[in-house]
Formats: structure tokens, C-alpha cells, sequence
């Protein structure tokens, strides 16, 4: 065996060690892919829910939520007396078996009544909540983004800010009740009329909170990047500014959601809100001031789900306000 052929299987030999060695050092490292070794993959929203699962108020909040929900959604199909049937017999009935709750004045079931005014209430929250935060969120992703749109809308949030909100929706009530109930019927047209002026009332927190975050995200190094390349305005906006403002208006929503249902309570309250035979739990309070003294409970109930219902939304907002903020989530 020549020298040459020698040297070739001293060579072959250390290839093959060197890659026997590089292989059990590979199959020591974790795999790239979390699934693949086997481990649970990380998501911003499960980051967001873990976080969330340790706001003890918030968890208590979200389960007393879903019950109320669950109280005024599957409660009728349980509960099937109609709120609105007038028994004179039955009236200012207290405890019984077939009026859990007791009875008004007019013998009406305070049960049902509760049950349908809460899907009202609750219909009127979530819809204004909505409209508000479109509102807020468009003002407010213009005016940080466009220079030239900044001052016009901030003075016209300011404007928005400085009208006493009460007066205002108590004009709007006055003016458009008749003409949207006949348009629409009372009930549909009142819903109408109460949900736009309550979103169109309350939508300038949303924005400022929305215009302050784009401010600061239009500076960061992926926006530069994307801007560099060319992407239009449109797409820069939907692609990559209101995702990441996404975590303050969900915050700004479920506090939103509270508002509009102590604003529609305030209106209802005030003889101002749906007709008499459309239940709210603002109408069943302003139903019940007049024999408060005889029948208290009629007051304590609604009064008691309104600010159930209030409370939990505010835990809630604060909960994930405390998740989706990256400073704390992880700690």
C-alpha cells in the first residue's frame, strides 16, 4: 500500500469521526420547532389570557359576567312568563312561587321584566360601545399618522370634550324621539335614536387614547422600514399600525361598554329613554322610585344588576389592560 492510499484512509476515517461527532451533538439540541420537541408553542394570546388568569378580580368579574349574560339570555327560555302581561289580580305581589321576585303595579312579573330588560341594556351597551370605538379609533389612527389631520380633529375631540355630554343628550332625545319612532316604531326608533347618541358622545377618549399610541408607533423601526419600501399609507394603517393598536382599544371597549349602560340607565331613569312597556333596568328603577318606601326591592334589583354588570366590566377592562401591557405580562 502506497504512502498516497495510506494518507487517503487516515483521511476518510477522521471525516467519518468528525461526523459521527457533529451528529450526536445535533440529536443532543432541542429541534428548532417547538412542536416537534414536543413543547408548547408560544402565542401572544395565550401570554395575554395567562396574564389575565392571575387578576383575581378580573377571573371573578369574567365568571359573574357570563352568568348575567347567561341570566338574561337563557333565563326566558326558562323563565316564560311575558314580561309585558298585566295581571291587576297579582299586583304589588311579593315573594311566591309563581312570581319569584314579586310583581309591580300593574301585576307585571319582576322576574321576566328583569331578564328582558338586561338583553335591552346590554343590546344598547355593546352596539354604542361599538360605534364609539369606530369613531375613536378612526379619529383617532388619523390624526397620529396624517400631520396635516392632527390639529383639525384634536380641536374638533376638544370641542367634543368641552359639551356638558348630560344637556346634549337630553336635546338629541327631545328633537329626533317622534321622528325616528314614527319612522322606525317606539321601540326600534328609541333604540336607534338612544344607541347613536350615546356613541356619538363618548367616542373622544378612544381617540386621544388611539392618537397618543400611533404617535409613538409611527417612529418605530418597522414602520420606517415598511415606509422605506414603499407601502401606501392604506396599507401601512391595516397592516401594521391598528394591529398594534389593538390591545388599548379593546381596553378602551370593555370600559365603553360600562359607560353606555350607565348612560342609557341615566336616560331611562329620567322618563327620557323606551317607552313604558319596553323594560330596561333603568325603566324598571324609574318605574319603582314611586313605592321605593313599600317595595324596596323593585329599586335593589335592576339597581343591583346595573352595577353588577358595571363593576364586572370595569375589572375586566382593567385585567386586560394589565395583560396586554408588555412591561408587566411575563412578570
Amino acid at each position: 500500500m502506497t504512502d498516497t492510499d495510506r494518507q487517503h484512509q487516515l483521511d476518510t476515517a477522521e471525516l467519518i469521526d468528525e461526523t459521527a461527532a457533529n451528529a450526536a451533538v445535533t440529536a443532543e439540541l432541542p429541534p428548532d420547532d417547538p412542536v416537534t420537541a414536543g413543547g408548547e408553542t408560544r402565542s401572544q394570546w395565550r401570554d395575554v389570557w395567562r396574564q389575565f388568569r392571575n387578576h383575581k378580580g378580573a377571573m371573578i368579574s369574567l365568571v359573574l359576567f357570563i352568568g348575567i349574560l347567561l341570566f338574561v339570555s337563557i333565563g326566558p327560555l326558562i323563565w316564560r312568563l311575558d314580561p309585558t302581561f298585566v295581571d291587576i289580580r297579582a299586583r304589588n305581589s311579593s315573594f311566591s312561587l309563581a312570581h319569584p321576585l314579586g310583581t309591580d303595579q300593574l301585576g307585571r312579573d319582576l322576574l321576566a321584566r328583569l331578564m328582558s330588560g338586561g338583553q335591552v341594556s346590554l343590546a344598547v351597551g355593546l352596539t354604542a360601545m361599538i360605534l364609539a370605538i369606530s369613531l375613536g379609533s378612526f379619529v383617532g389612527v388619523m390624526s397620529g399618522y396624517f400631520k396635516r389631520l392632527d390639529a383639525p380633529l384634536m380641536r374638533l375631540t376638544e370641542l367634543f370634550l368641552a359639551l356638558p355630554l348630560l344637556p346634549l343628550l337630553l336635546l338629541m332625545v327631545t328633537l329626533f324621539r317622534e321622528p325616528l319612532s314614527q319612522s322606525f316604531g317606539p321601540a326600534m326608533g328609541i333604540f336607534i335614536l338612544i344607541v347613536t347618541a350615546i356613541g356619538a358622545t363618548s367616542w373622544m377618549q378612544a381617540a386621544r387614547i388611539v392618537r397618543g399610541d400611533v404617535l409613538g408607533l409611527k417612529e418605530r423601526e418597522f414602520i420606517l422600514a415598511a415606509r422605506s419600501i414603499g407601502t401606501p399609507p392604506r396599507r401601512m394603517i391595516t397592516k401594521h399600525v391598528l394591529p398594534n393598536v389593538l390591545s388599548p382599544i379593546m381596553v378602551a371597549a370593555t370600559l365603553g361598554i360600562a359607560s353606555a349602560i350607565i348612560t342609557e340607565s341615566a336616560l331611562s331613569f329620567l322618563g327620557l329613554g323606551f317607552p313604558p312597556d319596553f323594560p330596561t333596568w333603568g325603566r324598571l328603577l324609574f318605574d319603582a322610585v314611586d313605592q321605593m318606601v313599600l317595595y324596596p326591592w323593585r329599586v335593589i334589583f335592576p339597581g343591583l344588576l346595573i352595577s353588577l354588570t358595571v363593576l364586572c366590566v370595569n375589572y375586566i377592562g382593567d385585567g386586560l389592560r394589565d395583560a396586554m401591557d408588555p412591561r408587566i405580562r411575563g412578570r
